[in-house]
């Protein structure tokens, strides 16, 4: 039990730190007056539905995989953001939970939509900052401008990324009919406080180190309004919950 707390707190207050380094900084990457609604895409290695949300240990010996978000309305400091979107993909360590883990996977890319102009890059990488927990180090830690599409054909949802990742999914079917939703997970957060569970048809990875292929695995996808007071509040409550409130 301690050391689940001791973990979670790691995880909290590293989350909670660079959030509130972002609030703290001067310049855009400081402002909260940001909103975003869109959709979350969201596939890994895991089997459905991902346990790292619950606290739990990865399906296999670590959870690899990413999330992108993708624009329909935002705005930044008054710069839009209408149709853009970013994402990330990262791997676990082996054999530790999602809280434990943070701060110490091997790698993070993060990948920002290259369609952007000079303005919503700024913006688009401060948003980022702001929602993104720093999983990696920093020199492990990486940002690349690309391509980032999706296509829905059917019940298929099929995502891009640049070269590195492409991946197919659909929504499962909950046994009282309707989709299958998760509410409130453990590690939410306001991307993630609900989201409907599904299972990807196939999921393809590779960067000058790594090549992945997976099938049948976990995804996710939600639809979504947040904005930069929300994250502030909810990084507030965090740290309040683990005997750090902001003075």
């Amino acid at each position: 039990m301690i050391k689940k707390l001791m973990g979670t707190s790691v995880a909290v207050l590293a989350f909670a730190g660079s959030v509130l380094a972002a609030d703290m900084a001067s310049g855009p990457a400081g402002s909260t007056n940001w909103k975003v609604s869109g959709q979350l895409e969201e596939a890994c290695s895991c089997d459905a539905a991902c346990p790292c949300w619950m606290d739990s240990k990865p399906t296999r010996m670590n959870c690899a995989g990413g999330q992108v978000i993708f624009i329909d309305k935002g705005t930044y400091e008054g710069v839009s953001l209408d149709g853009l979107a970013f994402g990330m993909f990262g791997q676990s360590p082996d054999g530790q939970t999602m809280m434990e883990s943070i701060g110490k996977w091997p790698f993070l890319y993060i990948f920002l939509d290259d369609k952007a102009n000079p303005a919503q890059r700024k913006a688009l990488e401060a948003i980022a900052m702001q929602t993104t927990p720093p999983a990696a180090p920093p020199d492990h830690t990486k940002t690349f401008w690309v391509p980032i599409t999706r296509t829905i054909e059917g019940n298929e949802h099929k995502v891009r990324i640049g070269d590195y990742e492409t991946f197919s999914a659909h929504l499962v079917e909950g046994g009282m009919g309707g989709a299958t939703r998760i509410v409130n997970p453990p590690g939410a957060d306001p991307i993630h406080k609900e989201y409907q569970q599904g299972k990807t048809t196939a999921v393809h990875y590779k960067d000058g180190q790594r090549n992945f292929d997976w099938k049948d695995t976990n995804y996710m996808f939600a639809s979504f309004s947040i904005d930069g007071e929300e994250y502030s509040k909810f990084v507030q409550m965090m740290m309040q919950k683990m005997g750090m409130e902001k003075k």
